[in-house]
């Protein structure tokens, strides 16, 4: 019996041999799942092409063999970027003598010439994937190679060699790699084109990180529809501190002069070149500044090890000042008192970095912090020191900072004993608070049942996210005694999560969080619990609702695929429009949600949790409510304890309901 039980369930299963192993060739990988390359097929990810392209240009340039980069964009979503460099190889490639060396580059994954550091001591490019990624998801791809005075062609198309290396003849006053490409709508989409904007920024800030280099823009006139000029060379002797001096205008910092310079990483013990940091940075006093963060020209807008360093070198060295000043205060800095509010710009070159991800957007490099503060510390202490003035300035200017952000906190502290300790609460067992200690940006999640606020937990914030789940549907206090609501435990769980009362004892200045946020189920239940929970708000604590507190998370009830591309959808009416627009009609793979726990918390948090891509609905109770009858009546009438009257409610409406289906 149990065999035959056994043998029917793996029939179910399906056919799993051998045969089932998909192996993916040559870039087929990149055309598939073109995020793990370039994070995806948005705006970002198409100017992460030009990105690449660009890196390996300025790699030239860095390495002492290319002065001059130009970029060109053409209509019909063209892009070309030239050098004058050495040229990529185009001899037979000694692994495949059959191919040459431009080819295996083009058309293979993990080709280049910056594994062993022979070619080039630091470079942006590491995995050699780079130029390939851009073939692989474009239309059409061009490379021209200008090498020993001969020039060298060669097309390709998704990834596919079009034919073969040509030779087009001599050229006597050229020298350097060409790639002109356009990437492919099957990827990106139709609409999707480069910005002109985007990449005259991009390319100007490419010159500011290396002062040798002179880069040509250049963009068909009629692809513009802003201020971006349509021609511009762009070369900077000063580096970051030219860039610097322009970010600031006119505004005034607490130095005369910025902190900038460049120096070089003291050698290995085997004689090795470490690389070489340049930074510069201002305070200014009543604005607001930035941070750029770059590897080998690389920008790491999430910053890094690099970062590390100098926050390290900032602090410490204000804080040998202050003691050298004998002020005691200065101890007391931290690296945010320094930087918050600076105009900072930081670029390393370094042998072998690491990055969290192919589109390098944090330095893992563990050496590079020790590297960046003991090269920057040096001449940060010589700076201060030097003119004691400057050096007194800049630590008053600090220490007004850390000031106020002593005062900050003693105030959130002081709110946060307010709404606890003071209020002798008592929070209930399966909350999973925040860390934060002030209400301000915080978030506390009702979630319906263990399994969703188990994955709620795993998805959310720990600083700024709580999470209260509750059992099933709970009371519904529009039809129930005081004494019943008094004991509840569902209702008192929340009750003593939010801090601030009930009724005429509400007070909204007390609750404990920003936003209260019922988080259910995207089906018929859901919606049930979620219309109990709001009434519990409207009866119980309507301030907190007035003053916008309350909200409700949209999960999605489905995640439709084609291909690498996955879009969630809220309902079924939202399910057909994305099928009609998003996906033209095409064949998509529709897998549907029983509940908040059966999504994982990577899912959960993208689609419901990270404020940056969810979408929430304000519950909002007009200040009238009070005197409008007919709202309070509707409530008393779909929630109250005579059914009958709900049963009315549906009989009225539910023929107007079909009418407007029908129309819709």
């Amino acid at each position: 019996m149990a065999d035959d039980l056994f043998a029917s369930s793996t029939a179910s299963v399906g056919s799993y041999d051998a045969s089932s192993i998909e192996v993916l060739e040559g870039l087929e990988p990149v055309r598939r799942r073109p995020g793990m390359y370039v994070g995806g097929t948005d705006e970002r990810a198409l100017h992460h092409l030009a990105a690449e392209v660009l890196d390996n240009a300025m790699d030239e340039a860095v390495a002492g063999h290319a002065t001059r980069i130009e970029v060109t964009l053409e209509p019909g979503n063209r892009l070309t970027i030239t050098d004058n460099g050495r040229g990529i190889p185009v001899d037979p490639h000694p692994k495949f003598p059959d191919k040459s060396a431009l080819e295996v580059i083009l058309s293979t994954l993990h080709s280049g010439g910056k594994f062993a550091g022979k070619a080039y001591a630091t470079s942006g490019g590491l995995h050699g994937v780079g130029v390939s990624v851009v073939n692989a998801l474009s239309a059409e791809t061009v490379v021209e190679v200008a090498r020993e005075r001969q020039l060298y062609r060669q097309r390709f198309s998704r990834g596919q060699t079009v034919g073969v290396l040509e030779h087009v003849g001599a050229a006597p006053n050229r020298r350097g790699t060409s790639v002109s490409f356009v990437p492919d709508h099957e990827i990106f989409g139709p609409e999707l084109n480069f910005k002109p904007a985007r990449l005259y920024k991009l390319a100007r800030s490419k010159a500011y990180l290396f002062a040798g280099v002179e880069i040509r823009w250049k963009c068909a006139a009629s692809l513009i529809s802003d201020d971006t000029p349509a021609e511009a060379v762009f070369q900077f002797p000063g580096g970051l501190a030219d860039h610097l001096r322009e970010q600031l205008g006119g505004r005034e910092c607490a130095t005369a002069d910025a902190f900038a310079g460049t120096q070089d990483f003291a050698d290995a013990p085997d004689g090795t070149k470490m690389g070489k940091v340049e930074w510069a940075v201002a305070w200014p006093l009543w604005s607001e500044g930035s941070y750029s963060w770059y590897c080998n020209t690389i920008p790491t807008p999430d910053g890094g090890t690099h970062e590390q360093g100098l926050r390290q070198a900032l602090v410490r060295g204000l804080r040998a000042f202050g003691e050298l000043v004998n002020n005691k205060r200065a101890k007391e800095l931290t690296a945010d008192d320094v930087m918050v509010g600076s105009e900072l710009m930081l670029s390393v070159f370094i042998r072998d970095p690491q990055f969290q991800s192919q589109t390098k957007d944090r330095l893992t490099s563990p050496e590079a912090a020790g590297l960046v503060e003991k090269a920057v510390r040096d001449h940060f202490d010589h700076w201060l020191g030097h003119n004691m003035e400057r050096g007194r300035a800049l630590l008053s200017y600090v220490l007004e900072r850390m000031d106020e952000r002593l005062r900050r906190k003693q105030e959130r502290e002081v709110k946060r004993k307010t709404a606890t300790s003071a209020r002798k609460l008592r929070l209930p067992g399966k909350l999973t608070d925040c860390s934060a200690d002030a209400p301000a940006g915080t978030e506390l999640f009702i979630v319906e049942g263990d399994s969703a606020g188990g994955s709620a937990k795993q998805a959310r914030d720990r600083k700024t996210q709580a999470i209260l789940p509750i059992r099933g549907k709970i009371l519904n206090v529009a039809s129930a005694t005081s004494a019943k609501i008094l004991a509840n435990q569902e209702i008192a769980d929340l009750g003593l999560a939010l801090g601030c009362g009930t009724r005429k004892d509400c007070v909204a200045d007390n609750l404990r969080y920003e936003k209260v946020i019922i988080m259910t189920d995207a089906d018929v239940d859901g919606a049930h619990i979620a219309t109990l929970l709001m009434t519990f708000f409207f009866q119980e604590m309507p301030d907190i609702v007035r003053r916008g507190h309350l909200y409700l998370a949209q999960p999605p009830l489905y995640r439709l695929t084609h291909g690498a591309k996955s879009l969630y959808a809220r309902d079924d009416a939202h399910r057909a429009e994305l099928e009609r627009t998003a996906f033209r009609g095409k064949k998509v793979e529709v897998a549907r949600f029983k509940g908040l726990g059966e999504m994982n918390p990577g899912q959960l948090r993208e689609t419901t949790m990270d404020p940056a891509s969810r979408a929430l609905i304000r519950i909002t109770l007009p200040q009238e409510y009070e005197e409008r009858a007919g709202v309070k009546d509707l409530v008393d009438r779909l929630m109250g304890t005579n059914p009958a009257h709900r049963f009315a409610f549906i009989q009225e409406n539910a023929a107007r309901m079909d009418e407007e289906a029908i129309d819709a």
